[in-house]
């Protein structure tokens, strides 16, 4: 029986007994439960009803209560979009005026789940039988099954005229090779991330030649792309989800796409700070941003904002500037509110010395330390080891990093938490 076959027999009576009996099921249980379901089901059944549920409470993270519903395949649970992220895109696309799409490289579905919300019909492509077989699925079980068509095709000889938009979603992971693998396949995985664009599957150039024949574009790509890889006829957008990088997009079009723009969206506000093109998109925001000595107040950009490139941007908003060219930290003498970056409120800049630290930290009775580093050679735990922090009740930020191109610490904590009590400076 091959994977397509036990699949179809989760989507009949007995396997969506077995999935209902599992929705609150206990990995750490699984032998047991094994045991006790094979008496009345077959092994094969059994097998395939505990991955699948292993799954849904793994893209929980992702899909929220909706991934109790839904079927994953494990390469579809690591490379789907996360939902926010995906609704961020879809409303976009809305906005833009698309009212059908083609959805290459669908994997099991997660975008053009998010599409359909925004009430968009869509055509979901992919060349790997399972996962065709997962989103037509979740189609059907989140109700969406008349807006989105699957077709289990190469993505490459699929025609999109006739369309609003296009959306591709290459693969970006190295992958052994499986059965319904190729071009515009969804099983993604093996052997790790990919980081040229041209190793995509398919390539990034084909994704962008794509985009440009049709009305308007989105390509989903690894957000350390490098800016020299990037289209100058297209604006990019990273996005982050909870201070965390999810990916960068290229949109392609008119209506809304700025031509060679640097967009950062932060989720789930949406705040989206745009910056304009550059005439050398491999240069480093550094170059542009003034800077100077650390003042009271230490700003950590976004990390979408890093990846944008806009680190002078919000700089100049908050009247800051760098505290080494090559470092992405912001300082200010006065606290500026910011959706872009998280503000310190400094106590101690100081050259690196673990032996002074120590002493610091024992005086103050820190006993809890949240340490970050950048530009540093020296890693968070190895210096944690070192301090042995404990029976303090005081807590700190340590920053590990540069001033001016020599080793430093810098001390501080959330401009929350300042905002609580007196901040008293050592410096």
């Amino acid at each position: 029986m091959n994977d397509l076959d036990v699949f179809a027999n989760l989507l009949a009576p007995e396997g969506q007994a077995l999935l209902a009996e599992l929705r609150d099921h206990d990995p750490a249980d699984e032998l047991a439960a094994a045991t006790r379901l094979r008496r009345e089901h077959p092994a094969a059944l059994v097998s395939a009803a505990l991955g699948q549920a292993r799954l849904r409470q793994r893209a929980v993270a992702k899909f929220g209560a909706d991934a109790r519903r839904m079927y994953f395949t494990p390469n579809g649970v690591e490379q789907s979009t996360r939902a926010t992220v995906a609704d961020h895109r879809a409303a976009r696309f809305a906005a833009l005026g698309v009212r059908t799409l083609a959805d290459l490289c669908c994997g099991i579905g997660g975008d053009a789940l998010a599409l359909a919300r925004a009430g968009i019909r869509v055509l979901a492509v992919d060349r790997d039988p399972l996962a065709c077989a997962a989103a037509r699925a979740n189609a059907e079980a989140l109700g969406l099954a008349e807006l989105i068509e699957v077709r289990c095709a190469d993505v490459t000889e699929v025609g999109t005229a006739g369309y609003d938009a296009v959306f591709v979603d290459p693969a970006r992971r190295g992958k052994t090779p499986a059965r319904g693998a190729g071009r515009g396949a969804s099983g993604r995985g093996g052997s790790g991330r990919i980081f040229d664009p041209e190793a995509y599957e398919p390539p990034l150039s084909w994704a962008v030649e794509a985009a440009r024949a049709a009305p308007c574009a989105a390509l989903k790509i690894a957000p350390g792309v490098p800016h020299e890889a990037l289209p100058a006829d297209a604006e990019t957008e990273w996005i982050s989800d909870g201070g965390d990088v999810k990916e960068a997009v290229v949109w392609f079009g008119p209506g809304g796409p700025v031509r060679g723009g640097r967009r950062a969206t932060l989720l789930p506000a949406g705040d989206s700070l745009l910056g304009a093109a550059r005439p050398d998109p491999a240069g480093d925001e550094a170059d542009r941003a003034p800077v100077g000595p650390v003042g009271d107040w230490l700003y950590e950009p976004d990390g979408a904002v890093i990846r944008a490139h806009l680190v002078a941007d919000v700089a100049g908003q908050l009247d800051g500037r760098l505290i080494d060219p090559t470092i992405a930290y912001i300082t200010a003498d006065r606290l500026t509110a910011t959706p872009y970056a998280t503000a310190y409120a400094l106590t101690d800049v100081l050259p690196f010395n673990v032996k002074k630290l120590k002493a610091l930290l024992r005086e103050r009775g820190v006993g809890i330390a949240v340490i970050k580093k950048r530009g540093s050679a020296v890693e968070p735990e190895e210096l944690r080891k070192k301090l042995k922090l404990g029976g303090g009740r005081t807590s700190c930020t340590i920053f590990l990093t540069r001033v001016g191109g020599a080793p430093a610490m810098l001390l501080g904590r959330p401009a929350a938490e300042a905002a609580e009590g007196p901040v008293t400076p050592g410096r």
